[in-house]
């Protein structure tokens, strides 16, 4: 099997990831430009110019592209997750908001400036009507690129091959031959397809159950590992791993915040700004390993 397209990926995952979504809006705002000029023009005389349709797709395909960035960095902030179901609605609820609200006005002003340079004028028309029409839209459009989005990470990752202990008997580096076998592994050996890469233990930020597997959560990038939390978690416990949830386990070098909630439970910030949940079962034992 010819795996060179999949070691390209692997270098910019994200500027391909970028093209595969630019391709598709280009596409679909092409096609609905098309069709309502002849919606429009199904009388005979001409409505509207052929130029007016695609500058209403096009100027929302470029807010969107504008605001491509912003979503990654919240969709990161709150992935999906079965723990903090609320706080991920209402997170999820404001970024509608707001980015509904800057792509409207991106929007408006470039298609304002291109009737401008052509000598017309465009009316975005009732603020608040208008808003509501283009709310529906755009909400619908957050949930379809968040979706793409970590679907294309879910399947990047899957790509990318399964992490394993490199301390496992018979699999070390030659690096790590003369490390104690019984001690807490410095690595993790990350298979790839036909190659492997080392990723360090100390910079792995958490780990999260995910069904048969653990996701390594390292410097933006996750690693799914095949084996359960609580084993992984007493594995790298030399390492500051310390258990803060049935399905979190995280390395205390990276914590730089704890929010006490009235309930018990806490939210726990990193340094990287991802925040996670603490359960109250936890908590206290969590307190006696930070004092």
């Amino acid at each position: 099997m010819n795996t060179l397209w999949i070691h390209k990926l692997d270098r910019h995952p994200q500027l391909y990831g970028f093209c595969a979504f630019a391709l598709y809006v280009l596409i679909n705002n092409t096609i609905n430009a098309t069709s309502e000029w002849m919606e429009a023009n199904r009388g005979g005389e001409p409505a509207i110019a052929l130029w007016e349709p695609f500058c209403w797709e096009y100027t929302s395909a470029l807010s969107t592209f504008l605001l491509l960035p912003l979503l990654v960095l919240w969709f990161r902030r709150y992935p999906p997750r079965f723990t903090g179901i609320v706080t991920q609605v209402v997170a999820h609820l404001i970024g509608t908001l707001i980015f509904s609200a800057l792509h409207i006005f991106f929007m408006v002003v470039m298609r304002k400036a291109v009737y401008h340079f052509v000598g017309g004028h465009y009316n975005f028309g009732d603020v608040g009507m208008e808003f509501l029409y283009e709310y529906r839209k755009d909400a619908w459009g957050y949930v379809l690129v968040y979706v793409l989005f970590h679907v294309f990470q879910f399947v990047y990752r899957r790509l990318k091959g399964d992490a394993s202990l490199i301390a496992e008997e018979g699999e070390e580096s030659e690096d790590l031959q003369t490390e104690n076998k019984s001690s807490c592994p410095e690595h993790l050996l990350v298979k790839k397809l036909d190659k492997e890469f080392l990723v360090k233990v100390a910079d792995i930020e958490y780990l999260e159950s995910a069904g048969n597997y653990v996701n390594l959560h390292s410097k933006g990038r996750i690693y799914p590992f095949r084996g359960t939390l609580g084993t992984l978690t007493e594995r790298l416990a030399q390492k500051g791993f310390h258990r803060i949830h049935r399905s979190l386990s995280i390395n205390i070098h990276f914590v730089q915040s704890i929010e006490a909630k009235p309930s018990g439970d806490a939210v726990v910030t990193l340094q990287s700004g991802v925040n996670v949940n603490m359960s109250r079962r936890y908590r206290d034992g969590f307190k006696q390993l930070m004092s």
